[in-house]
Protein backbone atom coordinates (compact mmCIF):
# COMPACT_ATOMS: atom_id res chain seq x y z
CA UNK A 1 0.00 0.00 0.00
CA UNK A 2 1.08 3.37 -0.98
CA UNK A 3 2.62 5.43 2.14
CA UNK A 4 -0.35 8.27 1.03
CA UNK A 5 -3.04 5.67 0.79
CA UNK A 6 -1.54 4.42 4.57
CA UNK A 7 -1.93 8.34 5.71
CA UNK A 8 -5.20 8.20 4.63
CA UNK A 9 -6.22 4.76 6.61
CA UNK A 10 -4.90 6.06 9.80
CA UNK A 11 -7.86 8.19 10.93
CA UNK A 12 -10.34 6.30 9.64
CA UNK A 13 -8.80 3.03 11.64
CA UNK A 14 -8.26 5.54 15.05
CA UNK A 15 -11.61 5.99 15.08
CA UNK A 16 -12.81 2.95 14.63
CA UNK A 17 -10.76 1.47 17.27
CA UNK A 18 -12.27 4.16 19.31
CA UNK A 19 -15.69 3.21 18.37
CA UNK A 20 -14.66 -0.49 19.94
CA UNK A 21 -14.98 -1.68 16.34
CA UNK A 22 -11.99 -3.29 16.76
CA UNK A 23 -11.82 -5.46 20.00
CA UNK A 24 -8.68 -7.81 21.39
CA UNK A 25 -8.64 -10.57 23.68
CA UNK A 26 -10.39 -14.24 23.24
CA UNK A 27 -13.88 -14.40 21.16
CA UNK A 28 -15.49 -17.37 19.69
CA UNK A 29 -16.46 -16.70 16.47
CA UNK A 30 -20.19 -17.79 14.72
CA UNK A 31 -17.71 -20.06 13.45
CA UNK A 32 -17.06 -21.49 16.53
CA UNK A 33 -13.25 -20.66 16.76
CA UNK A 34 -11.81 -18.56 19.32
CA UNK A 35 -10.11 -15.60 18.16
CA UNK A 36 -7.82 -13.21 19.35
CA UNK A 37 -9.47 -10.26 17.63
CA UNK A 38 -13.52 -9.60 17.31
CA UNK A 39 -14.50 -7.19 14.78
CA UNK A 40 -17.59 -5.80 15.23
CA UNK A 41 -18.85 -2.34 12.86
CA UNK A 42 -22.42 -2.68 13.43
CA UNK A 43 -21.88 0.38 16.23
CA UNK A 44 -20.79 3.15 13.76
CA UNK A 45 -24.76 3.61 12.76
CA UNK A 46 -24.63 5.62 16.16
CA UNK A 47 -21.76 7.87 14.88
CA UNK A 48 -23.37 9.42 11.90
CA UNK A 49 -20.12 11.63 10.55
CA UNK A 50 -18.07 7.85 10.94
CA UNK A 51 -20.97 6.33 9.04
CA UNK A 52 -20.28 8.59 6.35
CA UNK A 53 -16.49 8.42 6.42
CA UNK A 54 -16.31 4.94 6.25
CA UNK A 55 -19.10 4.98 3.20
CA UNK A 56 -17.22 7.71 1.52
CA UNK A 57 -14.23 5.59 1.24
CA UNK A 58 -16.02 2.37 0.30
CA UNK A 59 -17.43 4.25 -2.96
CA UNK A 60 -14.01 5.85 -3.44
CA UNK A 61 -12.39 2.31 -3.87
CA UNK A 62 -15.04 1.48 -6.41
CA UNK A 63 -14.37 4.16 -8.38
CA UNK A 64 -10.52 3.80 -7.79
CA UNK A 65 -10.78 0.41 -8.91
CA UNK A 66 -12.73 1.49 -12.42
CA UNK A 67 -15.73 -0.26 -11.51
CA UNK A 68 -18.93 0.15 -13.78
CA UNK A 69 -22.46 -0.33 -12.18
CA UNK A 70 -25.89 0.58 -12.15
CA UNK A 71 -26.90 -0.42 -8.58
CA UNK A 72 -25.92 -0.95 -5.34
CA UNK A 73 -27.07 -3.60 -2.77
CA UNK A 74 -25.43 -4.05 0.66
CA UNK A 75 -25.08 -7.78 3.11
CA UNK A 76 -27.56 -7.79 5.47
CA UNK A 77 -27.32 -6.61 7.90
CA UNK A 78 -24.55 -4.21 8.88
CA UNK A 79 -23.45 -3.20 5.12
CA UNK A 80 -27.36 -1.96 4.56
CA UNK A 81 -26.76 1.53 6.55
CA UNK A 82 -23.40 2.02 4.62
CA UNK A 83 -25.41 0.89 1.01
CA UNK A 84 -27.68 3.51 2.23
CA UNK A 85 -25.48 6.40 2.63
CA UNK A 86 -23.50 5.61 -0.38
CA UNK A 87 -27.14 5.61 -2.57
CA UNK A 88 -27.98 8.61 -1.31
CA UNK A 89 -25.23 10.75 -1.29
CA UNK A 90 -23.87 9.71 -4.98
CA UNK A 91 -27.82 9.68 -6.17
CA UNK A 92 -27.22 5.74 -6.85
CA UNK A 93 -30.34 3.26 -7.22
CA UNK A 94 -29.92 0.92 -4.32
CA UNK A 95 -31.76 -3.09 -3.79
CA UNK A 96 -32.13 -4.62 -0.29
CA UNK A 97 -31.66 -8.04 0.48
CA UNK A 98 -33.61 -9.73 2.77
CA UNK A 99 -32.15 -12.66 5.10
CA UNK A 100 -35.98 -14.71 4.42
CA UNK A 101 -38.62 -14.24 2.22
CA UNK A 102 -41.98 -12.60 3.66
CA UNK A 103 -44.67 -14.87 4.05
CA UNK A 104 -47.42 -11.84 3.10
CA UNK A 105 -47.29 -8.93 -0.10
CA UNK A 106 -44.93 -9.66 -2.90
CA UNK A 107 -42.86 -12.14 -0.55
CA UNK A 108 -39.78 -11.38 -2.45
CA UNK A 109 -36.20 -11.37 -1.34
CA UNK A 110 -35.17 -8.50 -3.36
CA UNK A 111 -36.29 -5.15 -2.61
CA UNK A 112 -36.30 -1.96 -5.12
CA UNK A 113 -36.73 -1.68 -9.12
CA UNK A 114 -34.96 -4.49 -10.42
CA UNK A 115 -33.76 -4.42 -13.98
CA UNK A 116 -32.66 -7.65 -15.51
CA UNK A 117 -29.28 -7.63 -17.28
CA UNK A 118 -28.23 -4.50 -15.12
CA UNK A 119 -24.80 -4.25 -13.11
CA UNK A 120 -25.13 -4.55 -9.20
CA UNK A 121 -22.06 -3.41 -6.81
CA UNK A 122 -22.35 -5.36 -3.24
CA UNK A 123 -21.04 -3.75 -0.19
CA UNK A 124 -19.84 -5.29 2.76
CA UNK A 125 -18.63 -4.20 6.04
CA UNK A 126 -15.82 -7.74 6.73
CA UNK A 127 -14.94 -10.69 4.76
CA UNK A 128 -14.14 -13.98 6.12
CA UNK A 129 -14.93 -16.63 4.26
CA UNK A 130 -16.89 -14.79 1.64
CA UNK A 131 -20.16 -16.99 2.25
CA UNK A 132 -22.05 -13.80 2.86
CA UNK A 133 -21.24 -12.11 -0.19
CA UNK A 134 -21.59 -15.14 -2.10
CA UNK A 135 -25.09 -15.42 -0.40
CA UNK A 136 -26.40 -11.99 -1.70
CA UNK A 137 -24.98 -12.74 -5.20
CA UNK A 138 -26.60 -15.56 -5.82
CA UNK A 139 -29.90 -13.91 -4.94
CA UNK A 140 -29.18 -11.06 -7.12
CA UNK A 141 -28.39 -13.77 -10.26
CA UNK A 142 -31.47 -15.56 -9.67
CA UNK A 143 -33.13 -12.17 -10.22
CA UNK A 144 -31.09 -11.69 -13.56
CA UNK A 145 -28.87 -8.95 -12.63
CA UNK A 146 -24.97 -9.15 -13.13
CA UNK A 147 -22.48 -9.32 -10.05
CA UNK A 148 -19.02 -9.16 -10.84
CA UNK A 149 -17.13 -6.89 -8.32
CA UNK A 150 -17.69 -6.25 -4.33
CA UNK A 151 -15.76 -3.96 -2.33
CA UNK A 152 -15.46 -4.46 1.38
CA UNK A 153 -14.36 -2.09 4.41
CA UNK A 154 -11.94 -5.11 5.92
CA UNK A 155 -10.42 -8.22 4.42
CA UNK A 156 -10.11 -10.63 7.31
CA UNK A 157 -7.18 -12.06 4.99
CA UNK A 158 -8.61 -15.70 5.72
CA UNK A 159 -9.47 -16.79 2.30
CA UNK A 160 -12.55 -15.20 1.72
CA UNK A 161 -11.08 -13.08 -1.34
CA UNK A 162 -10.04 -16.23 -2.68
CA UNK A 163 -13.06 -17.95 -2.49
CA UNK A 164 -14.94 -15.16 -4.30
CA UNK A 165 -12.90 -15.35 -7.33
CA UNK A 166 -13.49 -18.75 -8.13
CA UNK A 167 -16.83 -17.54 -8.27
CA UNK A 168 -15.74 -14.66 -10.58
CA UNK A 169 -16.29 -12.01 -7.96
CA UNK A 170 -13.67 -9.67 -7.75
CA UNK A 171 -13.36 -8.37 -4.32
CA UNK A 172 -11.70 -4.62 -3.54
CA UNK A 173 -10.96 -4.08 0.21
CA UNK A 174 -9.97 -0.59 1.91
CA UNK A 175 -7.82 -2.25 3.80
CA UNK A 176 -6.91 -5.42 5.26
CA UNK A 177 -6.23 -6.86 8.87
CA UNK A 178 -2.69 -6.76 8.38
CA UNK A 179 -3.07 -3.25 7.81
CA UNK A 180 -5.15 -2.56 11.02
CA UNK A 181 -2.49 -4.42 13.24
CA UNK A 182 0.29 -2.20 11.72
CA UNK A 183 -1.44 0.92 12.52
CA UNK A 184 -2.62 0.29 15.81
CA UNK A 185 0.71 -1.08 16.55
CA UNK A 186 2.16 1.99 15.51
CA UNK A 187 -0.04 4.04 17.68
CA UNK A 188 0.48 1.89 20.57
CA UNK A 189 -2.74 0.91 20.93
CA UNK A 190 -1.72 -2.82 21.13
CA UNK A 191 1.69 -4.48 21.20
CA UNK A 192 3.98 -7.18 19.49
CA UNK A 193 2.39 -9.93 21.51
CA UNK A 194 -0.90 -9.34 20.12
CA UNK A 195 0.26 -8.66 16.47
CA UNK A 196 1.58 -12.28 16.61
CA UNK A 197 -1.29 -13.62 17.87
CA UNK A 198 -3.71 -12.46 15.46
CA UNK A 199 -1.14 -12.49 12.65
CA UNK A 200 -0.95 -16.58 13.66
CA UNK A 201 -4.54 -16.85 13.91
CA UNK A 202 -5.06 -15.15 10.38
CA UNK A 203 -1.85 -17.99 9.02
CA UNK A 204 -3.53 -21.18 11.02
CA UNK A 205 -7.39 -20.67 9.45
CA UNK A 206 -6.61 -19.05 5.96
CA UNK A 207 -9.24 -22.26 4.60
CA UNK A 208 -8.66 -20.81 1.17
CA UNK A 209 -4.66 -21.30 1.09
CA UNK A 210 -5.27 -24.34 3.19
CA UNK A 211 -7.67 -25.79 0.41
CA UNK A 212 -5.00 -24.79 -2.17
CA UNK A 213 -2.32 -27.06 -0.69
CA UNK A 214 -4.96 -30.19 -0.38
CA UNK A 215 -4.26 -29.94 3.41
CA UNK A 216 -6.96 -29.49 5.81
CA UNK A 217 -7.89 -26.46 7.88
CA UNK A 218 -6.92 -26.09 11.55
CA UNK A 219 -8.60 -28.31 13.64
CA UNK A 220 -9.89 -26.13 16.04
CA UNK A 221 -12.53 -25.21 13.21
CA UNK A 222 -13.71 -28.54 13.60
CA UNK A 223 -13.56 -28.33 17.45
CA UNK A 224 -16.92 -29.04 20.01
CA UNK A 225 -17.92 -25.81 21.86
CA UNK A 226 -19.22 -26.60 24.97
CA UNK A 227 -22.51 -25.18 26.49
CA UNK A 228 -20.61 -22.08 28.11
CA UNK A 229 -19.11 -21.06 25.03
CA UNK A 230 -22.00 -21.72 22.87
CA UNK A 231 -24.05 -19.00 25.06
CA UNK A 232 -21.38 -16.39 24.72
CA UNK A 233 -21.88 -16.59 20.83
CA UNK A 234 -22.76 -12.87 19.68
CA UNK A 235 -26.12 -15.21 16.85
CA UNK A 236 -27.19 -16.98 20.27
CA UNK A 237 -30.41 -16.08 21.34
CA UNK A 238 -31.01 -14.87 24.86
CA UNK A 239 -33.25 -17.59 25.99
CA UNK A 240 -30.92 -20.39 24.43
CA UNK A 241 -27.83 -18.88 26.27
CA UNK A 242 -29.92 -19.06 28.97
CA UNK A 243 -30.53 -22.27 29.11
CA UNK A 244 -26.67 -23.12 28.21
CA UNK A 245 -25.34 -21.04 30.96
CA UNK A 246 -27.71 -22.80 33.45
CA UNK A 247 -26.78 -26.35 32.27
CA UNK A 248 -22.94 -25.81 31.95
CA UNK A 249 -23.62 -24.57 35.95
CA UNK A 250 -25.50 -27.32 37.00
CA UNK A 251 -24.03 -29.90 35.17
CA UNK A 252 -26.81 -31.16 33.92
CA UNK A 253 -28.32 -31.30 30.08
CA UNK A 254 -31.71 -33.49 31.62
CA UNK A 255 -35.19 -32.54 30.82
CA UNK A 256 -38.26 -33.96 33.18
CA UNK A 257 -40.94 -35.17 30.36
CA UNK A 258 -43.54 -34.65 33.17
CA UNK A 259 -46.56 -36.14 31.67
CA UNK A 260 -48.85 -36.15 34.73
CA UNK A 261 -52.38 -35.41 35.07
CA UNK A 262 -52.66 -34.32 38.91
CA UNK A 263 -51.11 -30.81 39.67
CA UNK A 264 -49.83 -31.61 43.07
CA UNK A 265 -47.68 -34.75 41.11
CA UNK A 266 -46.40 -31.97 38.83
CA UNK A 267 -45.17 -29.79 41.79
CA UNK A 268 -43.96 -32.64 43.70
CA UNK A 269 -41.87 -33.68 40.51
CA UNK A 270 -40.67 -29.99 40.22
CA UNK A 271 -39.55 -29.45 43.59
CA UNK A 272 -38.01 -32.76 44.23
CA UNK A 273 -36.13 -33.15 40.50
CA UNK A 274 -35.40 -29.57 39.91
CA UNK A 275 -31.46 -29.56 41.23
CA UNK A 276 -31.31 -32.60 38.67
CA UNK A 277 -32.83 -31.11 35.44
CA UNK A 278 -31.85 -27.69 33.08
CA UNK A 279 -35.85 -28.12 32.15
CA UNK A 280 -39.24 -29.43 33.04
CA UNK A 281 -41.92 -30.26 29.73
CA UNK A 282 -45.01 -29.84 30.37
CA UNK A 283 -48.64 -31.03 28.72
CA UNK A 284 -50.43 -28.83 30.59
CA UNK A 285 -54.01 -29.58 28.77
CA UNK A 286 -53.45 -32.97 30.40
CA UNK A 287 -54.04 -32.18 34.03
CA UNK A 288 -57.11 -32.75 35.82
CA UNK A 289 -57.15 -29.74 38.19
CA UNK A 290 -55.46 -26.36 35.89
CA UNK A 291 -55.46 -23.57 37.45
CA UNK A 292 -53.35 -20.64 37.35
CA UNK A 293 -51.94 -20.82 40.17
CA UNK A 294 -50.19 -24.12 40.36
CA UNK A 295 -47.97 -22.25 37.00
CA UNK A 296 -47.38 -18.96 39.59
CA UNK A 297 -46.08 -22.26 41.78
CA UNK A 298 -44.16 -23.89 39.35
CA UNK A 299 -42.48 -21.01 38.31
CA UNK A 300 -41.69 -19.97 41.66
CA UNK A 301 -39.86 -23.65 41.68
CA UNK A 302 -38.53 -23.49 38.56
CA UNK A 303 -36.46 -19.77 39.60
CA UNK A 304 -35.58 -21.35 43.40
CA UNK A 305 -34.09 -24.43 41.32
CA UNK A 306 -33.03 -22.66 37.88
CA UNK A 307 -34.43 -24.92 35.28
CA UNK A 308 -36.77 -23.72 32.20
CA UNK A 309 -40.36 -24.54 31.70
CA UNK A 310 -41.19 -25.94 28.07
CA UNK A 311 -45.24 -26.59 27.69
CA UNK A 312 -44.91 -29.21 24.20
CA UNK A 313 -48.26 -27.33 23.19
CA UNK A 314 -46.81 -28.74 19.29
CA UNK A 315 -48.30 -25.83 17.57
CA UNK A 316 -49.66 -26.08 14.26
CA UNK A 317 -52.18 -23.74 12.80
CA UNK A 318 -52.21 -20.65 10.88
CA UNK A 319 -50.71 -17.68 12.80
CA UNK A 320 -53.53 -15.57 13.73
CA UNK A 321 -54.76 -18.86 15.84
CA UNK A 322 -51.82 -20.14 17.44
CA UNK A 323 -51.21 -16.29 18.42
CA UNK A 324 -54.43 -16.65 20.36
CA UNK A 325 -53.48 -20.47 21.78
CA UNK A 326 -50.50 -18.73 22.79
CA UNK A 327 -51.94 -15.54 24.61
CA UNK A 328 -54.87 -16.61 25.31
CA UNK A 329 -57.28 -18.93 26.17
CA UNK A 330 -57.68 -21.38 29.41
CA UNK A 331 -54.31 -22.02 29.71
CA UNK A 332 -52.27 -18.37 29.30
CA UNK A 333 -49.03 -20.63 27.99
CA UNK A 334 -46.94 -17.38 27.38
CA UNK A 335 -47.26 -15.99 30.60
CA UNK A 336 -45.63 -19.14 32.49
CA UNK A 337 -43.75 -20.91 29.51
CA UNK A 338 -40.13 -20.13 28.98
CA UNK A 339 -40.55 -22.13 25.70
CA UNK A 340 -42.74 -23.50 23.25
CA UNK A 341 -42.37 -25.95 20.29
CA UNK A 342 -44.38 -25.65 16.76
CA UNK A 343 -44.40 -28.02 14.01
CA UNK A 344 -43.53 -26.13 10.66
CA UNK A 345 -46.04 -28.27 8.33
CA UNK A 346 -48.43 -24.98 8.20
CA UNK A 347 -45.47 -22.59 7.17
CA UNK A 348 -43.86 -19.66 8.85
CA UNK A 349 -47.38 -17.82 9.64
CA UNK A 350 -46.58 -20.22 12.91
CA UNK A 351 -43.86 -18.94 13.72
CA UNK A 352 -44.66 -15.35 13.00
CA UNK A 353 -47.75 -15.39 14.78
CA UNK A 354 -45.94 -17.27 18.11
CA UNK A 355 -43.05 -14.59 17.71
CA UNK A 356 -45.79 -11.73 17.91
CA UNK A 357 -46.82 -13.14 21.36
CA UNK A 358 -43.63 -14.24 22.69
CA UNK A 359 -40.71 -11.79 21.66
CA UNK A 360 -41.30 -8.95 23.24
CA UNK A 361 -41.43 -11.25 26.35
CA UNK A 362 -38.40 -13.02 25.51
CA UNK A 363 -39.53 -16.08 24.59
CA UNK A 364 -38.31 -19.03 23.07
CA UNK A 365 -39.72 -21.79 20.39
CA UNK A 366 -38.40 -24.76 19.36
CA UNK A 367 -39.23 -26.59 15.70
CA UNK A 368 -39.94 -30.18 15.19
CA UNK A 369 -37.60 -31.26 13.14
CA UNK A 370 -37.84 -35.20 13.60
CA UNK A 371 -40.20 -36.91 16.24
CA UNK A 372 -39.12 -40.32 17.64
CA UNK A 373 -42.42 -42.08 16.80
CA UNK A 374 -42.26 -45.09 14.00
CA UNK A 375 -43.59 -44.03 10.74
CA UNK A 376 -42.91 -40.85 11.83
CA UNK A 377 -43.50 -38.62 8.52
CA UNK A 378 -40.49 -35.52 9.84
CA UNK A 379 -37.81 -36.62 7.56
CA UNK A 380 -35.75 -35.36 4.62
CA UNK A 381 -36.91 -32.32 3.01
CA UNK A 382 -39.58 -32.18 6.22
CA UNK A 383 -36.34 -31.48 8.54
CA UNK A 384 -34.82 -29.76 6.14
CA UNK A 385 -37.39 -27.04 5.70
CA UNK A 386 -37.88 -26.96 9.81
CA UNK A 387 -34.07 -25.87 9.67
CA UNK A 388 -34.37 -23.30 7.33
CA UNK A 389 -37.29 -21.80 8.79
CA UNK A 390 -35.34 -21.66 11.69
CA UNK A 391 -32.06 -19.88 10.44
CA UNK A 392 -34.52 -17.57 8.78
CA UNK A 393 -36.23 -16.48 12.49
CA UNK A 394 -33.55 -16.90 14.54
CA UNK A 395 -34.90 -13.93 16.63
CA UNK A 396 -37.25 -16.03 18.37
CA UNK A 397 -36.31 -19.62 17.48
CA UNK A 398 -33.37 -21.18 19.80
CA UNK A 399 -33.65 -24.98 17.93
CA UNK A 400 -35.18 -28.14 17.35
CA UNK A 401 -36.71 -30.99 18.76
CA UNK A 402 -34.88 -34.12 16.74
CA UNK A 403 -33.71 -37.07 16.83
CA UNK A 404 -29.91 -35.83 16.46
CA UNK A 405 -27.89 -32.27 14.95
CA UNK A 406 -29.97 -30.82 12.35
CA UNK A 407 -28.03 -27.93 12.40
CA UNK A 408 -24.58 -27.15 12.70
CA UNK A 409 -24.99 -23.65 13.62
CA UNK A 410 -24.12 -24.01 17.42
CA UNK A 411 -26.28 -21.32 18.31
CA UNK A 412 -29.34 -23.72 17.87
CA UNK A 413 -30.25 -25.99 20.46
CA UNK A 414 -31.53 -29.56 20.08
CA UNK A 415 -33.67 -31.31 22.23
CA UNK A 416 -34.38 -34.98 21.79
CA UNK A 417 -37.06 -36.90 23.43
CA UNK A 418 -37.43 -40.57 23.29
CA UNK A 419 -34.46 -41.60 25.49
CA UNK A 420 -34.42 -44.75 27.88
CA UNK A 421 -30.85 -45.80 29.32
CA UNK A 422 -32.51 -49.46 27.51
CA UNK A 423 -32.61 -48.73 24.15
CA UNK A 424 -36.07 -50.36 22.59
CA UNK A 425 -39.77 -49.51 22.27
CA UNK A 426 -43.08 -49.50 23.31
CA UNK A 427 -46.98 -50.94 21.56
CA UNK A 428 -47.76 -47.57 20.39
CA UNK A 429 -45.15 -46.27 18.45
CA UNK A 430 -42.64 -44.71 20.49
CA UNK A 431 -39.07 -45.67 20.08
CA UNK A 432 -36.27 -45.51 22.46
CA UNK A 433 -32.28 -44.24 22.38
CA UNK A 434 -29.87 -44.57 25.01
CA UNK A 435 -28.27 -40.74 26.02
CA UNK A 436 -25.08 -41.88 24.63
CA UNK A 437 -26.38 -42.87 21.45
CA UNK A 438 -28.55 -39.63 21.83
CA UNK A 439 -25.91 -37.09 23.01
CA UNK A 440 -22.31 -39.05 22.27
CA UNK A 441 -23.23 -40.16 18.54
CA UNK A 442 -25.95 -37.85 17.05
CA UNK A 443 -24.78 -34.74 18.54
CA UNK A 444 -27.92 -33.80 20.10
CA UNK A 445 -27.57 -31.56 23.84
CA UNK A 446 -30.79 -32.15 25.70
CA UNK A 447 -32.31 -35.99 26.84
CA UNK A 448 -35.98 -35.56 27.43
CA UNK A 449 -36.96 -38.22 29.70
CA UNK A 450 -40.53 -39.07 31.03
CA UNK A 451 -41.43 -43.05 31.74
CA UNK A 452 -37.61 -43.57 32.16
CA UNK A 453 -37.92 -41.37 35.70
CA UNK A 454 -41.76 -41.48 36.10
CA UNK A 455 -42.27 -45.21 36.62
CA UNK A 456 -38.87 -45.85 38.45
CA UNK A 457 -39.83 -46.45 42.34
CA UNK A 458 -36.95 -43.51 43.78
CA UNK A 459 -37.28 -40.51 41.10
CA UNK A 460 -34.27 -39.12 41.94
CA UNK A 461 -32.15 -41.68 41.77
CA UNK A 462 -33.70 -42.47 38.02
CA UNK A 463 -33.19 -38.88 37.12
CA UNK A 464 -29.64 -38.70 38.67
CA UNK A 465 -29.27 -41.37 36.92
CA UNK A 466 -30.16 -40.43 33.50
CA UNK A 467 -28.19 -36.86 34.08
CA UNK A 468 -24.68 -38.47 34.76
CA UNK A 469 -25.47 -40.52 31.78
CA UNK A 470 -26.44 -37.49 29.27
CA UNK A 471 -23.49 -35.43 31.04
CA UNK A 472 -21.14 -37.96 30.76
CA UNK A 473 -21.86 -38.05 26.95
CA UNK A 474 -21.49 -34.86 26.46
CA UNK A 475 -18.05 -33.84 28.24
CA UNK A 476 -16.56 -37.37 26.05
CA UNK A 477 -18.24 -35.87 22.79
CA UNK A 478 -15.90 -32.33 24.11
CA UNK A 479 -12.98 -34.47 24.23
CA UNK A 480 -13.10 -36.53 21.00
Amino acid sequence: MASSAMDALVPLVTALYEAQAFKFGDFVLKSGLSSPVYVDLRGIVSRPLLLKQVADILFKTAQNAGISFDTVCGVPYTALPLATVICSTYQIPMLIRRKETKDYGTKRLIEGTINPGETCLIIEDVVTSGSSVWETVEVLQREGLKVTDAIVLLDREQGGKAKLQEQGIHLHSVCTLSKILEILEQQKKINAEMVGKVTRFIQDNNFGIAKQNGIEPAKETLKELSFGMRAQLPGTHPMASKLLRLMEKKQTNLCLSADVIEAKELLQLAATLGPSICMLKTHVDILNDFNMEIMENLKALAEIHEFLIFEDRKFADIGNTVKKQYEGGVFKIASWADLVNAHVVPGPGVVKGLSEVGMPMQRGCLLIAEMSSSGSLAMGDYTKAAVKMAEENSEFVIGFISGSRVSKKPEFVHLTPGVQIQAGGDNLGQQYNSPQEVIGKRGSDVIIVGRGILTASNHLEAAEMYRKAAWEAYLARLNV
